[in-house]
């Protein structure tokens, strides 16, 4: 659960199934799942470039600030975080998406 004024730390691990040291661009998109306002289908809201050793797992840590998903009111105009149900998705791309979670935005 994600409320305004908070920040969410995504967390997951990334793993090195090679010989040789590895670069990935990790990617955190979100996608609201019931906006009452038009939205993408994905939003980019962070990314993080990691080198993983071979054989390795590397942990990694990705804020989400409640903010980041905040919309132009045109009738308040104001940011407004909407609240409901958001996909948070992690990739290497938007077409190359490994992991998901749904959580709620109060």
């Amino acid at each position: 659960m994600l409320s305004p004024g908070r920040t969410l730390n995504v967390t997951f691990s990334l793993k090195n199934t090679g010989k040789v040291d590895g670069e990935e661009v990790v990617q955190l998109y979100v996608r609201y799942l019931n906006s009452a306002v038009s939205r993408p289908v994905k939003e980019l809201k962070g990314f993080n470039r990691m080198t993983v050793k071979p054989s390795q797992n590397q942990v990694v840590t990705m804020p989400l600030k409640a903010e980041a998903l905040a919309y132009w009111n045109v009738k308040k105009h104001a940011f407004e975080v909407e609240p409901g149900q958001i996909e948070i998705m992690i990739g290497s791309s938007s077409a190359d998406i490994k992991l998901r979670k749904t959580i709620t935005i109060k």
